[in-house]
């Protein structure tokens, strides 16, 4: 008998869109690659030492700084796949001049570049691949949204972003800081991740990290989250040289440079009863 269940696959590599894309093309139509509240959600739900917990991941959420109509700025989170959700969309940005007038590449502070028309789009949940996802004002996601589909958005007045810590809080208050629950999937969602990071090693603050004080707002520009993360969880408390790179377990970071390394989570469904990794050899 056909025996389907869900597998994930850590998918790790040098260069972002080649990862994103060999991530798309394990997860396949029916699957997707993880979110930074999917990843979270599976933390919260996983043994200390699943690796999970034990190394950092690229998360599939994008925080794109763009004006409203009226002149506003705002950060649109778009959780499951944004602008850059096509692996091409995100080359383009790779392949740009490196001249800081070019329109297509990146900034000053290696986020990426994104048209006006992008910008104006994504408020209305409009991404580049055709995909219409639905969009949320942050009181509204804060207050609880049902049955949140895998991919949609919430939307963040910058002057509330900003206003968070860059770097270190304690528990309790990243449970009601506005990045955490935009990042985190909602109130709930970031205060089961929360409370299971803290339990860890008892620890009092979490690295919450974002680039709004120090960018040019006018400028439309996209960055992804990152999970920190090293084995064991060491040094989640201590604000030095050591919490910072791939190694260190500095909490979450959204001010990271994207022209990076990658290791998206890609789950698709698998057909068990055809595999190996299931069988038993035991004599």
């Amino acid at each position: 008998m056909t025996d389907i269940r869900w597998e994930a696959k850590i998918i790790f590599e040098p260069h972002v869109p080649n990862a994103l894309r060999q991530a798309l093309d394990y997860a396949g139509e029916e699957g997707y690659v993880a979110s930074m509240p999917q990843l979270l959600h599976a933390r919260a739900n996983a043994p200390y030492d699943n690796i999970i917990w034990n190394t950092w991941f690229t998360s599939n959420t994008e925080e794109s700084v763009v004006t409203t109509p009226q002149g506003n700025h705002v950060v649109v989170a778009i959780h499951g796949g944004g602008i850059f959700a096509s692996p091409e969309r995100f080359e383009q940005v790779y392949r740009a001049s490196v001249d800081r007038s070019n329109s297509d590449g990146f900034t000053g502070q290696y986020a990426g570049k994104i048209s006006h028309k992008e910008a104006r789009n994504v408020l209305e949940g409009k991404l580049p691949d055709g995909t219409e996802v639905p969009v949320y004002p942050f009181d509204e996601f804060k207050r609880g949204i049902a049955d949140l589909p895998i991919r949609y958005g919430v939307i963040l007045d910058v002057e509330i972003a900003r206003k968070s810590t860059r770097g270190y809080d304690p528990f309790e208050v990243l449970k009601d800081e506005p990045n955490m629950i935009v990042r985190a999937g909602g109130v709930e969602a970031n205060a089961a991740y929360l409370d299971k990071a803290r339990d860890r090693h008892n620890t009092e603050i979490m690295g919450n990290w974002h680039p709004y004080n120090r960018i040019d707002l006018d400028q439309p520009q996209t960055r992804i989250p990152f999970l920190a993360g090293n084995e064991g969880g060491l040094c989640t408390e201590d604000d030095d040289d050591d919490l910072y790179g791939y190694d260190a377990e500095y909490g979450m970071g959204g001010d990271a440079c994207i022209h990076n390394m990658a290791r998206y989570v890609a789950v698709a469904p698998v057909d068990v009863s055809t595999s190996l990794r299931n069988l038993d050899f035991d004599l």
